[in-house]
């Protein structure tokens, strides 16, 4: 398979060196790499930095932030158990950067002051509207450690004007979660425990999107219709994108 359109090095140019192929047969959602990239620039996380790459899924983050970063990563998933994590790891050359954990990070242990970053893409939807998570992650943090996450994200926010149709026909209740980044950062402020928080809409995001679920559509050499690429199509006005969130320990 070509690049093609997923070279794009002008904006991408980390994940443009991975094969589009192998990020589409660790597909389970959007392109994780291109959110990655654009959610650590200027990030400043440095070699041997310990990492909580949360909500890895099939691995696909992990190995960018051992390749790309050099981190020292524990890459923890709920759905997606360790030993097919730790094949891909091992495919790509970095399983002795990774060590590979499964559990629901709502309940399990994450210690004090074990990690330097804590980072999730395409996950944090699931369990970050918790008040009551924000101070486990940042107590997991050493003093100054980044969070950073990227996940879907409505604009409006759908507390302010509702789920429309277009999404809610695919995603139903879940897209209340899909809060706009300036929701995300008033979460996180009223914390108290993460300064400065910074929140932006991903530009180009719904395009991402929706380039990577055709691609995704075609490999699969799926038939008929798929309600992900329908859903993207409706939406004309790009009300659908990515929240892009990041603070520091304070």
């Amino acid at each position: 398979m070509t690049h093609g359109a997923f070279d794009r090095p002008d904006r991408y140019p980390r994940s443009s060196r991975y094969d589009p192929a192998w990020v589409m047969d660790l597909d389970m959602g959007p392109h994780p790499l291109w959110q990655l990239e654009d959610l650590l620039e200027g990030a400043g996380l440095a070699p041997g930095s310990r990492v909580l790459d949360l909500g890895a899924g099939r691995g696909a983050t992990s190995v960018y932030l051992a390749r790309e970063h050099a981190a020292d990563v524990v890459s923890l998933d709920l759905w997606v158990g360790v030993d097919e994590r730790r094949a891909v790891l091992s495919e790509a050359g970095v399983e002795d950067l990774v060590t590979t954990i499964a559990g629901d990070v709502r309940t399990m242990e994450l210690g004090t002051a074990e990690y330097d970053a804590v980072i999730s893409v395409d996950a944090f939807e699931y369990f970050g509207t918790d008040v009551r998570l924000l101070p486990k992650l940042v107590a997991a943090l050493r003093p100054g450690g980044l969070l950073a996450m990227s996940t879907p994200a409505l604009r409006p926010d759908p507390y302010e004007a509702g789920i429309p149709r277009h999404v809610r026909d695919v995603v139903g209740w879940e897209a209340a979660a899909w809060h706009a980044p300036d929701w995300w950062r008033r979460h996180w402020e009223l914390s108290g425990l993460l300064t400065p928080v910074e929140a932006r809409w991903q530009e180009g995001g719904r395009d991402d999107w929706l380039t990577w679920s055709r691609a995704c559509r075609d490999r699969r050499g799926a038939t008929g219709t798929d309600p992900v690429v329908e859903m993207l199509e409706a939406d004309a006005e790009e009300r659908l994108g990515f929240a892009l969130v990041t603070g520091r320990k304070a």
